[in-house]
C-alpha cells in the first residue's frame, strides 16, 4: 500500500522550468521502480520518464529526453521530475506512478505495470 501525492505543477512560458515533486508515503519506497506519465488534453495517456529502485537507471520518452531529469531519494520517500525548456506540447496533467514488479526495460515504459497513481498535477505551458 503506498500513497503517493504531486506537486510542483503550474502555469509557465515556453523555454520556463519546473520541478515536479511525488512523495510516497510507507516504508517500502526503495522497492518501487518510479514513474512520471501525462495526460495532454484530448490525448491518451504517455510515458514521460521512469527511474529503478536505486535510482541508477533513467529511461525517457524521446520527446522529453534531454529536457527533463527524473530523480529519487529515497531517504525521503520522493521522485522528482525537472523540466527544462518547456514546450506547450508539454501541457498535460502530470502523474506520478509506483510499480513493484517492474524488471524488464519495456515494463518500465507502460503504464499497466504500475499498481499506485497520484491523483495528477496540471502543467500548462503557455506559447
Amino acid at each position: 500500500q503506498v500513497q503517493l501525492g504531486e506537486s510542483g505543477g503550474g502555469l509557465v512560458q515556453a523555454g520556463g522550468s519546473l520541478r515536479l515533486s511525488c512523495a510516497a508515503s510507507g516504508r517500502t519506497f526503495s522497492n518501487y521502480v518510479m514513474g512520471w506519465f501525462r495526460l495532454p488534453p484530448e490525448k491518451d495517456r504517455e510515458f514521460v520518464a521512469s527511474i529503478d529502485r536505486s535510482g541508477g537507471l533513467e529511461i525517457y520518452a524521446d520527446s522529453v529526453k534531454g529536457r527533463f531529469t527524473i530523480s529519487r531519494d529515497n531517504a525521503k520517500n520522493t521522485v522528482y521530475l525537472q523540466m527544462n525548456g518547456l514546450r506547450p506540447e508539454d501541457t498535460a496533467v502530470y502523474y506520478c506512478a509506483a510499480g513493484s514488479t517492474i524488471y524488464k526495460r519495456e515494463e518500465y515504459f507502460t503504464g499497466g505495470y504500475y499498481i499506485y497513481w497520484g491523483q495528477g498535477t496540471q502543467v500548462t505551458v503557455s506559447s
